[in-house]
């Protein structure tokens, strides 16, 4: 969509804040879509293939990760952007930017960090994304980090709404770029942060019924869900009938899912356009300063997000299969990082060097970061190498 295609309260190119670091503007590429491109070549984005969404990494080759969760939500909050007439480019900057501070293992490893973090300034994965765009990449001579732009790290920084008790690292970067953290985010951002929630609440139901740990006939009794499953079924054609029940299953499962994003998504287009012509917003401060998010579902459909979500909690996140394996990647991770901060020199020379040159604090987030980027696999191996006596380092 082109800059004189978004409406008012658009994050636009003529209101933009800049980077940290003075840059040349690009003559073929906005802000935003240079801020993209960074996020895309970036070693972090690349490390989200291999890092759980739910199932460990090597549980199966169809299970979604983080790097394809991070697809579909750019897919789905560009599409919306566009129907509201929003800055498509850093809608889908920040859709593919907002999961690279998890760990591996998902939820787990994160916990092990936290819990380890917890004298020595914690740890979150939302900080980590801001620490990873903002110093851990390395790939410029001028700059630690990406250089990002004002829009699409307060969109990061803000990813679930105003923050009112910073982190040790987000409090100090603000300092420095100071990203009105008490404030909601732009519209692009709330957008990206919803998106997430479709994404994830149709797509795990899918990876859990195709793991077997859910059933279709689980679903009938979910808001939403058990009338996409329904619609699904009464729609299946009779060709589609005649087929063998585990292909009539899968297909019925795929247009479940799709009825459910679609769902959801029309939900969320419909209220926010109603939010916006209540609140009849000129610029993208003006969204910013609302006293209520903007971008939001209606009443019910809030309610059915909750009971989708505690669904999937119950029925799924803690279904005993995940609870055995989250247990054994969380002592997992735990144990690389007391192994590491025990002895910094058993890290990798680049980090070894870091962690020699810092105090406590300092060498424990090194190795935090150094656990915080590695893969699924990666870990798993690094666990091996530093546990068990038969395998070398």
């Amino acid at each position: 969509m082109a800059e004189q295609d978004v409406a008012p309260y658009a994050v636009r190119t003529g209101q933009a804040r800049g980077r940290l670091y003075e840059e040349a503007e690009s003559p073929a590429r906005s802000p935003w879509q240079r801020d993209r491109d960074r996020i895309l070549h970036s070693a972090g984005f690349r490390t989200l293939q291999y890092k759980t969404q739910v199932f460990i990494n090597h549980e199966g080759d169809f299970f979604r990760t983080r790097l394809t969760h991070s697809l579909e939500v750019a897919q789905i909050a560009r599409s919306v952007a566009r129907q509201l007439r929003l800055n498509e480019d850093l809608t889908e900057a920040l859709a593919l930017a907002h999961d690279l501070g998890h760990t591996p293992f998902g939820h787990a490893g994160e916990d092990a960090l936290k819990l380890a973090m917890q004298d020595w300034g914690g740890f979150d994965h939302n900080t980590q994304s801001i620490r990873l765009v903002t110093l851990l990449e390395g790939r410029y001579n001028a700059f630690d980090g990406l250089n990002l732009t004002w829009e699409t790290l307060e969109g990061l920084a803000k990813h679930n709404g105003p923050v009112t008790d910073p982190s040790p690292y987000l409090r100090d970067y603000d300092s420095r770029h100071h990203l009105a953290l008490h404030s909601f985010a732009s519209a692009e951002a709330q957008l990206a942060a919803l998106a997430d929630d479709i994404a994830y609440h149709g797509h795990d139901l899918d990876d859990g019924l195709r793991a077997g740990l859910l059933q279709l006939d689980d679903l009938e009794g979910l808001p939403v869900v058990g009338a996409a499953l329904a619609s699904a079924r009464a729609g299946a054609t009779a060709a589609n009938r005649s087929t063998d029940r585990y292909d009539r299953d899968r297909r019925v499962r795929h247009e479940t899912v799709r009825r459910i994003i679609d769902a959801l998504a029309s939900d969320l287009t419909a209220r926010t356009r109603a939010n916006l012509a209540a609140l009849d917003p000129r610029s993208a401060d003006d969204i910013r300063n609302a006293p209520f998010p903007v971008v939001a579902y209606g009443p019910e459909m809030t309610e059915a997000n909750a009971a989708i979500r505690a669904f999937l909690y119950e029925r799924m996140y803690r279904h005993w299969k995940v609870n055995r394996m989250t247990r054994k990647a969380r002592e997992a991770t735990m144990r690389i990082f007391t192994v590491l901060t025990e002895e910094p020199r058993l890290l990798p020379d680049g980090w070894r060097v870091k962690a020699e040159a810092a105090d406590g604090a300092g060498m424990r987030r090194v190795v935090a970061d150094y656990i915080a980027g590695m893969t699924d696999r990666f870990a798993i191996d690094e666990h091996r190498r530093l546990t068990e006596l038969t395998v070398l380092g």
